[in-house]
């Protein structure tokens, strides 16, 4: 369950995994993509939604790392989430 200490963690620690390095995105309550950054910029919206239990679009429910999905996009900035391991050379 993410808590707001739990997500303000998150973010202090940037937008690597640790062990392994991976970049981190977060998905929402409705299934929706958030990348770190999207994340990070609208922090206080995502911290009150998680506070208040309001399951909007801002309702981050759980950290990921993407290994394998060369189409996964932020649903709030419409950027590519990069792949650990789908990444041309």
């Amino acid at each position: 369950m993410m808590t707001v200490n739990y997500f303000r963690e998150l973010i202090e620690n940037g937008p690597y995994s640790w062990p392994g390095g991976y970049l981190v995105y977060f998905i929402t309550s409705d299934g929706a993509a958030l990348s770190f950054e999207a994340a990070e910029e609208n922090a206080a919206s995502i911290e009150f939604s998680i506070r208040e239990m309001v399951y909007d679009g801002w309702h981050v429910s759980a950290v990921a790392v993407n290994y394998e999905n060369p189409g996964l996009y932020c649903d709030h900035t419409g950027k590519r989430i990069e792949s650990a391991y789908c990444e041309e050379n």
